[in-house]
Formats: C-alpha cells, sequence, structure tokens
C-alpha cells in the first residue's frame, strides 16, 4: 500500500509537493492548528477515460471548518482497459489506500476523515452498480462513507482536476 504515498503530490496551483505526502499532510495539520483551525479531511479519486487511457485523479481535501479549505492532488494514467464497475472501485481502491496510509497521521491529530465516492446513491445512474461493494469496502476499514451528492472530494474536486 506504498506506491500512492511515493506518488508525485502537488497542489491546485500546480505547485509541487517536494517531500513525502505524508510530511505534507502533518505540516499542514500542525500549521493550521496553530492558526487555530478546526480541520476535517475528505478524501476522493475521480477518473476519466479518453480514448485509450484512463487517468486517475485523487485528492486530499483539507476543510477548514467554516473558513474553506485546500487539498493535495495526484494524477495517474493507465491504458488498462476496465469496465464501468471495476473502474469506480479501483476510485475507490485509491482513496481508502491513502486513507489508512494517512490515518495515524489523523488519529495523533484528532482529525474527522471521511473518504468519498463518486458513487450515485440513485439505481437510475450507472454508478449505482458499485454502491454495496464501495460502501462496504470503505467502512469496513473503519471509515466514515459519503456518496453523491454529499461526495465533494470526489464528485467536485477530483473531478475538476482529472
Amino acid at each position: 500500500m506504498e506506491p500512492i504515498l511515493k506518488a508525485k503530490w502537488r497542489k491546485l496551483d500546480g505547485t509541487k509537493i517536494e517531500t513525502h505526502i505524508s510530511t505534507a499532510v502533518e505540516n499542514s495539520l500542525i500549521n493550521e492548528r496553530e492558526l487555530g483551525n478546526q480541520i476535517k479531511v475528505c478524501i476522493g479519486t475521480d477518473s476519466q477515460v479518453r480514448g485509450t487511457e484512463t487517468e486517475f485523479a485523487t485528492v486530499i481535501v483539507l476543510l477548514r471548518k467554516g473558513r474553506g479549505g485546500f487539498m493535495f492532488i495526484n494524477n495517474e494514467k493507465t491504458t488498462r482497459k476496465m469496465s464501468l464497475k471495476e473502474r469506480l472501485l479501483t476510485e475507490v481502491a485509491r482513496s481508502i489506500e491513502i486513507a489508512y496510509a494517512l490515518c495515524p497521521l489523523f488519529d495523533k491529530y484528532q482529525t474527522e476523515l471521511e473518504v468519498h465516492a463518486d458513487i450515485n446513491t440513485n439505481p437510475r445512474f450507472g454508478s449505482n452498480l458499485a454502491l454495496s461493494e464501495a460502501m462496504g469496502y470503505i467502512l469496513s476499514m473503519g471509515f466514515t462513507f459519503k456518496a453523491k451528492p454529499d461526495a465533494h472530494a470526489a464528485t467536485c474536486c477530483a473531478n475538476k482536476v482529472v
């Protein structure tokens, strides 16, 4: 479960994260606490298929309660062909991987964590076919689960940078 931690991360403005992502997140948690901000972290992944490539964007969103927020972004591409359900569950797996790896930091700094899935709760939408597996996977790992329309880290933030 280390590859996504060692991947290249950046901020929304394009600034590359030169340190390990766990160091960047911990420094942010410390800094925000010193500024008196209460932080909630939301982690989500979205993907887009373009031709033969699928691009995944995973985001770690740090929300300052009542005062906006910021995020760290990782983009990766693959040429592996996937069904819709497999792609959605890969998104969830990527989010869980980073959440699980950073969990000790969130525990240390008593930070609320949610894992967001870009999956619709309405059965009329195609993404709904992965809802029960995604919810079970996230909840079984001990994380708070959010799906559309409440999964802003995946549906809004990651969607904008994929």
